[in-house]
């Protein structure tokens, strides 16, 4: 009687509750690496090849403690990047709003899977072997049921909890925080035609995947971090999975290349900013950011004047819509940008320029050459522009290389 109360309350291990609580985070985060790593930036993006002994105990391991299925994994993040932010997206907060996202994620990832158009069209290339169909895809609750089993087996009572929580460890970080936060609040390296952003420098507890919008600039790079002091435990993963030939990387994103030396606009200048755009387009934001703010100290009432100029007031409000694109901003605010760019000829000229910069890399018919000589002509422009820091920012754009 004593032995079976025991093994109800400890299970085989009989563990103490802080080893539980280890125990749990290790599970948990054995299937953080496991989206990040297989589901994401192998089979999603292909940013790397996996040996098949590793890619098949992933595949395991996502079935006992997801029962997610990889094609309709796979498939939805390819629709998400396909539409990002746009009708379509499966999971984007511009489209469902924050808080249906962030709290019920996961019901939008099974009304999207449940879509057959969805993985026929996105979902290739996907694991499709016997134990794939006959298990894996059709049994998909089996695994999650085996390993509630394990788990009370090895915790006894509280196994059930280790498993309540391992459930609901993907559905809260993946679908809440990344593709929900990932795209509301945090910072931005690049200015990628999306809301994404990095929630935490520090790509730790989700694997990397907090690093998001560096992920969205470079979608088929196997590294997540950008930055010096960014953290991608995800890509230290893949580097221990290469050093013992597990892994093979096929992608990572280029680095930034600037020659001190180079003054002329070439074919390697061309390459380089094209590469380099959203670098550029977020440096770029910068600079019209700092000169709407300089802009806003000239127009600040002092207490003698009183009430603040119109100007200040239209501009203080609609500041954040200078660094955006026009098909990103309601046509109220459209009208309202231009009555200020109307009376300031130094932000007219600033977002006029960056609207010619962004059609270097969205053109889709022009020739290099044609592309090489609107850089030149482009540059040239802003060197006359009389604004100091558009000067500074041609001068650097010279400097980039393929």
């Amino acid at each position: 009687m004593d032995y079976i109360l025991n093994f109800l309350a400890g299970g085989l291990l009989q563990f103490s509750w802080w080893q539980v609580l280890l125990a749990t985070l290790v599970l948990t985060h054995i299937t953080i690496v496991g989206v990040t790593v297989f589901l994401h930036r192998s089979q999603t993006h292909r940013g790397l090849d996996l040996h098949p002994a590793v890619m098949h105990f992933f595949r395991f391991w996502m079935w006992l403690t997801t029962g997610m299925v990889t094609k309709e994994w796979v498939a939805i993040h390819r629709k998400h990047h396909a539409y990002v932010e746009r009708e379509g997206d499966p999971h984007s907060p511009l489209v469902f709003g924050i808080g249906k996202v962030f709290f019920r994620g996961a019901e939008l990832y099974r009304q999207e899977a449940s879509i057959p158009d969805t993985l026929k069209r996105f979902g290739h290339g996907t694991p499709d072997d016997w134990i794939e169909r006959n298990l894996y895809t059709r049994h998909s609750l089996m695994g999650i049921l085996i390993m509630l089993v394990l788990d009370l087996a090895l915790f006894g009572v509280l196994g059930l909890t280790v498993w309540a929580v391992q459930m609901a460890w993907i559905p809260f970080w993946a679908a809440g925080v990344v593709n929900g936060l990932g795209h509301y609040v945090g910072y931005r390296n690049y200015a990628s035609p999306d809301t994404s952003t990095n929630v935490f420098p520090w790509g730790i507890i989700i694997g990397g995947e907090e690093l998001h919008n560096n992920h969205h600039a470079y979608g088929t790079s196997a590294k997540f971090s950008a930055k010096w002091y960014e953290v991608d435990i995800g890509w230290g993963y893949i580097k221990v999975l290469s050093a013992l030939r597990l892994a093979t990387v096929r992608r990572v994103a280029p680095k930034l290349k600037l020659e001190p030396s180079k003054s002329a606009v070439d074919a390697s200048t061309l390459q380089g900013v094209i590469t380099h755009r959203y670098e550029i387009l977020a440096r770029y934001t910068d600079l019209v950011k700092k000169a709407a703010s300089e802009e806003l100290a000239k127009l600040k009432p002092s207490r003698k004047q009183g009430s603040p100029d119109c100007r200040w007031t239209l501009l203080s409000r609609s500041k954040d819509w200078l660094a955006r694109n026009d098909d990103a901003l309601e046509p109220a605010q459209r009208a309202e940008l231009e009555t200020i760019l109307a009376d300031n000829q130094s932000l007219s000229t600033l977002v006029q320029m960056r609207r010619e910069l962004t059609r270097l890399w969205e053109s889709s018919s022009a020739s290099s050459e044609q592309l090489l000589a609107d850089l030149q002509a482009w540059c040239q422009r802003a060197q006359q522009s009389g604004i100091e820091g558009l000067e500074q920012f041609a001068n650097r754009l010279r400097r980039y290389a393929a």
